[in-house]
């Protein structure tokens, strides 16, 4: 670094602890770099006068963490919580302002799943530094979560407690027998006495004595099995609750002392979770030893990708109101909303049946408002990803509850450039646009990226508005 060397310090990343001051900046080139007069000991940079400029390494993103407690992710109880996804690594500063506009929820600032980290080529250790630099940036100071999202096995468990997660979503989905669902009560009865009863520490006759034959008042509810509905619920979610118990206690051992918060999630299936069945995996999950602060079933109707609730909200009314109460009984825990972006029309009765007991989980929104931001400032590049997606997404589209039609979506040349971020106020544009992510990155995230941090005010400002509105029906 030389001696004319040009830096704009982020104000609120401006911070004082024993003498060494510390913050953030940004270099006339772009690039941002961590500033410290006083105490340099464990960072890694170059001398300029009597500052250190350290580039936002790993390394130097870990001795900051030592320096400032407040940059490390906590477990956050049953606070009410809200999950925010950054398939780009740029998006914190923006959640950072609209949890501090709205107030009252936890945040989750470092959120992603192994799958999404598959399509964006980042690792947990990456995501886990990207939301700590954002929260530095912006001056947080309250409790924040990291949540190591959906994983499915040991192995991602290992590289999440490395990279010092707080929040761990287990998904023990491909262990759901879905079939199960519609079988018939003498198919139920095969595959009921074929469970790994050793494994799970139960019989067939323990689990019938447990549940048939009684009543469980769920506050002003009642539930009540009969032996169809008690097969149909070991049957389909049986091996999936083993393997949910065998994670917990894997990452019981691994994480050793250190605090950590668990999430089952149920979600991503072929069938809804009927209040029935999720008494039934609580109870079991109770049995198994297994403590958690949040669960996530597949609730009624369809929670697609980007787009609001599809369904009867009556019915999903109806519904939720038993989940949020069997939550309450069993636990209390949360109930996380999963692929709960831009699900607008729920929130208000998801907020005034749970309370607090509520955890909301967002992801690909966080993307769709970088896109926003950059049909704002470079329609150009706009215009490239949406003919780009629109040719990607039959493909992409395969491990997405997604329904949209790509022909429904404007091809760029019918649009001018102040219609371009309509798009992403349509129901077809938006999935489209969500679900390939992962393929336009790796063709045009470098210069996504740049646009993006040249632009970063707009960036922010698409998300924060973006995000108001996501929290404010849970304030």
């Amino acid at each position: 670094m030389n001696n004319d060397v040009n830096l704009e310090v982020y104000p609120r990343s401006k911070v004082e602890v024993e003498g060494t001051i510390f913050s953030l900046a940004r270099l006339a080139d772009g690039q941002k770099c961590l500033c410290i007069s006083g105490d340099v000991a464990g960072f890694d940079g170059e001398r300029q006068g009597e500052v250190l400029l350290c580039p936002l390494t790993p390394e130097n993103g870990a001795a900051l963490r030592a320096r400032l407690p407040w940059l490390r992710p906590q477990p956050l109880g049953l606070q009410k919580s809200a999950g925010c996804g950054d398939r780009l690594g740029l998006a914190t500063p923006g959640h950072v302002r609209a949890v501090r506009q709205v107030g009252g929820i936890a945040p989750i600032f470092a959120q992603q799943s192994m799958r999404e980290n598959a399509r964006t080529g980042r690792t947990p250790q990456q995501v886990m530094d990207d939301a700590t630099w954002g929260v530095f940036q912006e001056g947080w100071r309250e409790p924040w979560g990291a949540d190591a999202d959906h994983l499915k096995t040991t192995d991602d468990i290992d590289l999440c407690v490395a990279a010092g997660y707080t929040f761990y979503t287990v998904d023990p989905g491909d262990h759901v027998d879905n079939a199960a669902h519609t079988a018939p009560l003498d198919v139920l009865r095969d595959r009921f006495r074929a469970l790994p009863w050793a494994f799970l520490s139960d019989s067939p006759d323990d689990l019938r004595t447990r549940y048939l034959g009684r009543c469980f008042p769920v506050e002003e509810f009642t539930l009540e099995f009969d032996e169809t509905a008690l097969l149909r619920a070991a049957c389909k979610y049986g091996r999936a609750l083993l393997h949910a118990a065998r994670m917990y206690r894997h990452l019981a051992d691994v994480s050793g002392d250190r605090p950590f918060e668990l999430e089952v999630s149920v979600d991503e299936t072929e069938t809804p979770t009927s209040p029935l069945e999720h008494y039934f995996i609580a109870s079991e999950l109770k049995r198994l030893g297994v403590r958690w602060v949040s669960l996530a079933p597949r609730f009624v109707g369809r929670f697609e990708k980007g787009v609001d609730y599809i369904g009867d909200l009556g019915k999903f009314e109806a519904e939720f109101a038993r989940h949020a109460a069997i939550a309450r009984v069993l636990g209390p825990y949360k109930l996380s909303l999963h692929s709960g972006s831009d699900k607008f029309s729920i929130y208000p009765i998801v907020a005034r049946h749970a309370g607090d007991l509520v955890h909301l989980k967002t992801a690909g929104t966080s993307y769709l408002e970088a896109l926003r931001a950059i049909a704002a400032v470079d329609p150009g590049l706009f215009r490239e990803i949406l003919a780009f997606a629109r040719q990607r997404y039959d493909e992409d589209r395969a491990t997405y509850h997604v329904s949209a039609d790509p022909g429904k979506v404007p091809p760029p040349d019918e649009l001018t450039d102040d219609q371009l971020a309509g798009v992403l106020d349509l129901f077809d544009g938006r999935q489209v646009l969500h679900v390939t992510f992962g393929s336009v990155l790796e063709r045009f995230g470098e210069r996504l990226k740049a646009v993006l941090a040249e632009h970063e005010e707009a960036h922010y400002a698409a998300l924060e508005a973006h995000f108001v509105r996501h929290l404010k029906p849970f304030k």
